[in-house]
């Protein structure tokens, strides 16, 4: 069996007739996106053991409240983030007729402009995205209550993110969402993520905090950030899942991976359109650099979020998932 776990039996929702309905569903959905997501597994394989039962899981929870379902995604760079998304999307819909929409932390980057201006007033570190902080998280919380509140009719407006030149997207562009929603999911990389004590802030973890930040000063603005507004947004996840990483290098591999997809990305766009922004993309030292930014709250997660995250996904040095932890069981109805 290439699936290396399975969903617990013992929170398998739904009967085994209508899980099987939803994977005949999902699989033939799955047929025109499947080489995009380039699963290396059986299909039906994997939705059978996880998918399908996890999206059973999140249904259950749906029906448990009033109003949608706010399902956060939480997973450090190159974990996977996105094609859980899509996984879920495509299964929930499909599957269970939900209406699912979902955005990213990413898409919630504060402007270059804004973000040198921070750099500018409160550290030169804040110029690099990723960091509580670099988010515009009151966009982010009424996006969430408008999707939340959507009625028939009404167009939600979700903003998006251009990595490539390092700057939002005009409005014009972004993405358009009609009437109301079952599920919105939102991922992250520190989606979740809780301040830490002001006592742990005091020791370097790399090479970056120790050289670029010796006082501590950007750091504890970070922390800050975590204890204050983020806290509000991620307040509004429902149910929090998270895809666990094995190891900081794994951060590194994946995300180095990611990048050079996104640079087949660019030499397309450059062969296939005329660009007037110049297009970043970073060599080994700049991720090793980048990824520096995050290790302090990626460390964190990875040792206090397994537990306290609704639903982890433990992911092994193959990316496959070796182990799943449900940690807020459903009670019989």
């Amino acid at each position: 069996m290439s699936v290396l776990t399975q969903w617990p039996s013992h929170q398998l929702c739904l009967s085994e007739a209508e899980r099987r309905q939803a994977v005949n569903a999902v699989e033939e959905a799955f047929s025109s996106t499947l080489e995009t997501l380039k699963v290396d597994i059986g299909l039906v394989e994997m939705l059978e053991s996880i998918y399908v039962p996890l999206a059973a899981w999140l249904y259950r929870r749906r029906l448990d409240q009033e109003g949608p379902l706010v399902v956060g995604i939480n997973g450090a760079q190159g974990a996977g983030k996105s094609t859980l998304f899509t996984l879920l999307e495509v299964t929930l819909s499909q599957g269970f007729d939900q209406r699912v929409v979902g955005f990213s932390l990413d898409d919630l980057y504060k402007t270059r402009a804004e973000r040198q201006l921070m750099a500018q007033k409160v550290h030169p570190l804040f110029q690099t995205r990723g960091v509580p902080g670099t988010h515009d998280v009151g966009l982010g919380i009424e996006l969430l209550r408008q999707l939340r509140g959507a009625k028939p009719g009404q167009i939600t407006k979700i903003p998006v993110f251009d990595k490539s030149i390092d700057d939002r997207c005009p409005d014009a562009v972004w993405q358009e969402w009609l009437g109301p929603v079952d599920v919105v999911v939102l991922d992250g990389w520190c989606l979740g993520a809780e301040a830490q004590q002001e006592g742990v802030l005091e020791t370097p973890v790399n090479a970056l905090e120790a050289d670029e930040d010796p006082d501590g000063r950007w750091r504890r603005y970070v922390n800050a950030q975590l204890e204050g507004p983020y806290r509000e947004l991620f307040s509004m996840v429902d149910v929090l899942l998270m895809l666990k990483v094995p190891s900081m290098n794994s951060v590194f591999e994946w995300r180095t991976l990611q990048e050079k997809k996104l640079a087949e990305r660019v030499r397309y766009l450059e062969a296939t359109e005329r660009r007037r922004e110049p297009l970043r993309i970073m060599d080994e030292a700049a991720i090793r650099r980048f990824i520096m930014h995050y290790e302090r709250l990626t460390r964190e997660m990875l040792e206090s979020m397994p537990d306290r995250a609704d639903v982890t996904l433990h992911l092994n040095e193959n990316h496959k998932i070796h182990q799943i932890q449900v940690n807020s069981p459903l009670t019989d109805r």
